[in-house]
């Protein structure tokens, strides 16, 4: 691949921060930018909203093609993206192609055996999206006549794969690519507490979508998959799930990071500063009581996945811990975790503003919750004693908000607040990569997270310490089986890192770093030209032999089901 190549990205997450996709694509694209120059696009949904905050609309860039596709029926704005880099965008309205819809389902059948019987809510909007997403990129080459000059077209996960299907029925001159950052059957597997590693050879992935009602969008990822010029996944846990329940290789491109936000040197230190501030005044008003001066400040957070993401092991081990006769410090556990929040604390709010001086009656949470007894967090916290009294060694702090800086309560970015923890913990039973804890080594946090994370396996590869916080990530064994062992191991973890020297502590913060500094896209990025060079390379094979005389058609399609399938709706 070079500068001549064109790749066009399309995910939902486009200018739409909704999780990791999110990170891996706003991250990457300084990087391929960097490469490829106005070369690199991305596709993402139109929903109207004047005030994005993530897309800077242009009036004059594509501006004579925003007219040809305007002809064909396509309303799109088109601008940069504001991360890294200022990447070229293309949002496009797709709710008028709903009157489309069907008629798509029946060629996704008809062509590549695509199950769409009985799909509802949000398989419809991502279908119709990135069939939206395919036009754009079909009137986009046939406009600016650069197929020749060798057009890529990135679809990520199974939200898009409808696009690449378009792409590969209506413009085969088009090469493709499909990534999936985590298969659609191995995740339900994992929400629905089954042990997906103790028997996973055991796992036929159209059976289990069956069973687990996901059939729709394992149907369309597996077509995808089957019918890229290249796919590939993030990790090599999620490619062993690939060949397992896709019946499909996956070429595997880690996510890289790119922390030119992280500060440094004295705009860290300062950062910390504030940021350790704010948790301490937070963490004062809540429990009533000055911290003591050494309190060890530790934190996980992420979606709100109760098993997959460790939350419920990470609980575990704060009650083991605060039961510790080893501890000998104060620990102030932060759980920023989003959840169904209602409001800010109107009595933290005064107290914070110092209108309020009575003791707070409840010292967990800083936000009012929909449903309390219905959240797992505060559940456990009850479960496990965790009343944060004076007199315990653990005090839990419940974050249930998205931390983008308008909360009320700390009124600072999750990165802001990153700076100021000593320590982070990602006890992840299915994380596919995990940037969490790229995230905290970053910032020279160092952190504990397990072996069914890809980025703790990376590390198991990059080091042969990877079993101690001392090396600045601490990686865990995790199998459906040992949940004690882990909490445990966490227990041990932490304590041992609480009794570091300030001059061990900065060593690890170093090795932590190192780790990030290895795992930046700067490094990463070869895997994604690697990648497109495979697609390239693919899809001239395949177009050299459907050209040729004697060669037989080339199988690109998934098996068919038995059974005709297409929305009724």
């Amino acid at each position: 691949m070079d500068k001549n190549n064109y790749v066009i990205e399309t995910s939902w997450e486009v200018c739409n921060k909704n999780g990791g996709i999110y990170t891996v694509l706003s991250t990457h694209a300084k990087a391929l930018g960097d490469i490829l120059g106005d070369h690199l696009i991305f596709i993402g949904p139109d929903f109207g909203n004047e005030d994005n905050i993530y897309f800077k609309e242009s009036k004059t860039a594509l501006k004579s093609w925003k007219s040809a596709a305007a002809k064909e029926g396509l309303a799109v704005r088109v601008g940069t993206w504001n991360v890294p880099g200022n990447p070229l965008v293309i949002l496009v309205n797709y709710k008028p192609f709903f009157t489309e819809r069907d008629a798509f389902y029946g060629e996704m059948w008809e062509k590549f055996g695509v199950n769409s019987l009985g799909a509802v809510g949000d398989y419809h909007d991502c279908a119709v999206f990135s069939m939206a997403a395919g036009k754009v990129v079909e009137c986009f080459v046939n406009y600016n006549k650069c197929a020749d000059a060798g057009v890529i077209a990135h679809f990520h996960e199974w939200q898009t794969a409808a696009g690449l299907l378009y792409v590969k029925s209506r413009c085969p001159q088009i090469k493709t690519a499909f990534t999936t950052h985590a298969t659609t059957t191995g995740r339900s597997i994992c929400f629905n507490n089954k042990q997906l590693y103790a028997y996973f050879n055991a796992y036929n992935g159209d059976q289990m979508a069956g069973e687990l009602c996901v059939s729709n969008k394992h149907s369309i990822e597996k077509a995808a998959a089957h019918n890229a010029d290249c796919f590939t996944t993030v990790s090599g846990l999620t490619a062993d799930e690939c060949k397992q329940l896709l019946d499909k290789p996956a070429f595997v491109t880690p996510n890289g990071f790119e922390a030119d936000f992280v500060p440094t040197g004295d705009k860290f230190a300062k950062a910390r500063t504030k940021a350790r501030s704010a948790m301490t005044k937070v963490a004062e008003a809540l429990l009533g009581y000055k911290l003591k001066k050494d309190a060890l400040f530790i934190a996980t957070s992420g979606r709100f996945e109760w098993r997959n993401k460790g939350i419920d092991v990470f609980m575990k081990s704060l009650q083991q811990l605060n039961q510790n006769p080893n501890l000998d410090r104060e620990v102030i556990a932060f759980v920023m975790v989003p959840s169904w929040v209602k409001c800010p604390r109107t009595d933290l709010q005064e107290k914070l503003a110092s209108k309020g001086k009575n003791q707070l009656d409840w010292k967990s949470c800083t936000h009012e919750v929909n449903e309390p007894w219905n959240n797992q967090i505060l559940n456990a916290i009850g479960t496990f004693g965790l009343y944060n009294q004076e007199d315990h060694k653990v005090k839990v702090i419940y974050v249930p908000c998205l931390l983008d800086g308008n909360d009320g309560i700390f009124n600072m970015s999750y990165y802001d607040l990153l700076a100021g923890l000593d320590l982070t913990v990602f006890a992840s039973y299915y994380e596919p990569w995990g940037y969490t804890p790229l995230e905290s080594v970053a910032f020279g946090v160092p952190t504990i997270t397990t072996d069914k994370a890809g980025f703790g396996l990376w590390v198991m590869k990059e080091s042969k310490k990877s079993d101690s916080i001392s090396n600045g990530v601490a990686v865990i064994n995790r199998t459906d089986f040992n949940f004690d062992e882990v909490a445990s191991r966490i227990e041990n973890e932490v304590v041992a890192f609480s009794k570091m020297k300030d001059a061990d502590v900065a060593k690890a913060s170093e090795k932590a770093k190192a780790f990030a500094d290895k795992a930046s896209w700067n490094n990463f990025i070869s895997f994604y030209v690697e990648a497109y060079d495979k697609a390239l390379a693919n899809g001239a094979k395949k177009t050299a032999a459907k050209k040729a005389p004697s060669a037989k058609p080339a199988t690109e399609t998934a098996e068919k089901p038995k059974r005709r399938c297409c929305s009724k709706k």
